[in-house]
């Protein structure tokens, strides 16, 4: 009798659909280092492991507008907070035969000043102090950010935006940010997104900094009164 062998094809010539989504179980970390190698760092497709499974998604072309758009809306947000920061992109991040993931986009905030000159992540550089992903509830992606300590982690899918805090080893969700406090992401962010549908992304955004301008000086406004009144 013949033996049949298994025929498995590198990961990089797997032909996948947007919008698919593929596991792989029992993937060792020197796999998952390998696959990455492979797959290289020019590619649409991203990836995400934790305990062993390594995930394969290939976003839709309405992924990346919602991802671009959420990105430039927390750039004019910390522009205006007057805070610097240090975008990462989709950064493959890693903790040492754990876990890896690659947000959408992602953030240093606290943390800018030592990411400034970083060309590649060094093993000892924290995680991104805010990371975004659209259309991702997968329980191994969760994971990873988990393994990775992500502090504060957005997802948006189905048109809403969730707010998720890392606290004592997992993720709670929060109706507010620690990164920008008083602001009600979870309702301006959806509305924006949805606006960008209608007039377009150009446009969306020039009316979410016009209008975040005017709430922030209508701010500045109340502490100078107050402070004022109580020298």
């Amino acid at each position: 009798m013949t033996a049949v062998s298994p025929v498995v094809k590198p990961v990089s010539q797997m032909r996948l659909a947007p919008g698919s989504k593929v596991n792989i179980q029992d993937i060792s970390w020197e796999e998952f280092e390998s696959i990455l190698q492979e797959l290289g760092e020019k590619r649409s497709l991203r990836v995400a492991y934790s305990k062993s499974t390594l995930e394969i998604m290939v976003p839709l072309p309405e992924h990346e507008k919602s991802k671009d758009l959420i990105s430039d809306i927390v750039k004019i947000l910390l522009k205006i907070a007057g805070k610097s920061y240090e975008p990462f992109g989709s950064t493959t991040f890693k903790r040492e035969n754990t876990a890896g993931v690659e947000p959408d986009a992602c953030f240093y905030i606290q943390n800018y000043q030592r990411m400034i000159s970083r060309r590649k992540l060094e093993p000892d550089d924290p995680p991104p102090d805010l990371a975004i992903e659209i259309d991702v509830t997968s329980k191994t992606t969760l994971d990873a950010y988990v393994a990775i300590a992500v502090p504060e982690l957005w997802i948006y899918d189905s048109k809403k935006l969730r707010i998720y805090l890392l606290r004592d080893g997992h993720y709670i969700e929060s109706d507010n940010s620690p990164n920008f406090p008083n602001i009600p992401l979870t309702q301006i962010i959806a509305a924006t997104v949805e606006r960008a549908w209608q007039v377009g992304t150009v446009q969306a955004l020039k009316e979410f900094e016009g209008t975040s301008i005017k709430g922030q000086t209508k701010v500045n406004e109340r502490r100078k009164q107050t402070t004022a009144s109580h020298p």
